[in-house]
């Protein structure tokens, strides 16, 4: 199985599985000499972590994490950082009768075509628990970019049919993470919750909307034309579990604008170049160009619901599916911080292909 590691400089490799012993992963390219705070990681982790609200699975994992290497004396060496998370919480049986049936909109057939096996516990390496090996990474380039002024944030702006329709400048992304569902704007984050718990206790699930802004990345990150600064984003987004959609700046809108509405006239601002407007998503032809870096992540309802649906088995049976298990009624809460993770391990990853000067 290729496929498991992303990055150039910055590189993060996964291991591990639902229901295995664990879940990890190697991070290599690290700058030497960044210090490193253990307790920020692991709090990074405690956001994404199953059973943290009645929004979420509640499946209960501590997701403590272990560093193996990499790190000493608090701060790296340049050497390769492994790292673990052990599981601790499985309830395999759970998914025996998942054995020899397909489950809708799982990875549960595709993966048995490619492969010849399947994992049928909580889906294996399928599961969204390998985010954790993202989330750790994440944390760690974080960490680097906050001693160059980067900082990242990511929100809920949209559960379902409810969303945030005010521009993210207005809103107190700072507040996000006032509430379960990690929506700044209070009201509107009552009126998610409350939708959650009524599909909830339907059996059924909601998808929804993760926004992210990106703000001091430096003016000209970005390869034309394969490696352009938006398709490396999108790519490090679309391989997140349950994403649909990606779109950065001005994004779908703007195939319904006229150019005289939509282009970001230059200004000056002292003696430096910006735009009026940022529709462009502090992107243009595939570069950074210094103005914030907004963009938004569609994903889809969860797929395993407790409402009975129809399937088929490995022999070809048509069946009919009645779920069991712990399962999340809506992603979204807990992929705000999976979404910053993959944004951090993107931006570092470009910033080290600039050749940038760390000064060490």
């Amino acid at each position: 199985m290729s496929g498991n590691s992303i990055g150039k400089f910055f590189r993060l490799m996964s291991f591990g599985e639902s229901h295995g012993s664990a879940v990890g992963g190697v991070i290599d390219g690290c700058p030497a000499g960044i210090a490193l705070s253990a307790d920020f990681i692991q709090g990074e982790l405690n956001r994404r972590r199953p059973g943290q609200s009645e929004v979420s699975t509640p499946r209960k994992e501590e997701d403590t994490v272990e560093i193996l290497s990499g790190i000493f004396e608090g701060k790296s060496t340049g050497m390769p950082i492994g790292f673990l998370v052990r599981n601790q919480n499985q309830n395999s049986k759970d998914y025996n009768h998942l054995k020899d049936l397909y489950r809708p909109s799982h990875a549960d057939y595709t993966w048995e075509k490619k492969y010849g096996i399947r994992d049928y516990r909580g889906g294996g390496r399928s599961s969204a628990r390998e985010h954790i090996a993202r989330v750790v990474a994440g944390a760690v380039a974080k960490q680097v970019l906050a001693g160059y002024g980067i900082s990242i944030r990511a929100y809920t702006s949209q559960v379902g049919p409810i969303a945030v329709t005010r521009p993210y400048q207005e809103l107190p992304l700072e507040r996000a993470e006032d509430n379960i569902v990690r929506c700044p704007d209070a009201g509107i984050a009552e009126e998610m919750i409350a939708l959650i718990r009524q599909l909830r206790d339907e059996g059924d699930s909601v998808g929804g909307i993760v926004s992210c802004v990106i703000q001091g990345v430096p003016a000209g990150l970005g390869e034309p034309v394969f490696d352009r600064f938006q398709a490396r984003l999108a790519h490090a987004m679309m391989s997140i579990n349950a994403t649909k959609g990606f779109e950065y700046g001005s994004g779908f809108a703007a195939a319904s604008m006229q150019g005289s509405g939509h282009n970001d006239s230059f200004v000056m601002k002292g003696s430096e170049v910006h735009t009026a407007t940022n529709r462009s998503g502090g992107i243009q032809g595939g570069v950074t160009n210094g103005e914030d870096i907004y963009f938004r992540v569609a994903f889809k309802p969860v797929a395993t619901i407790m409402k009975r649906q129809e399937t088929v088995t490995r022999d070809g049976k048509e069946v009919t599916l009645e779920a069991h298990g712990r399962h999340d009624p809506c992603v979204i809460p807990r992929a705000v911080p999976v979404v910053e993770a993959m944004a951090a391990i993107v931006v570092l990853d470009m910033l080290l292909e600039a050749r940038t000067d760390w000064g060490r």
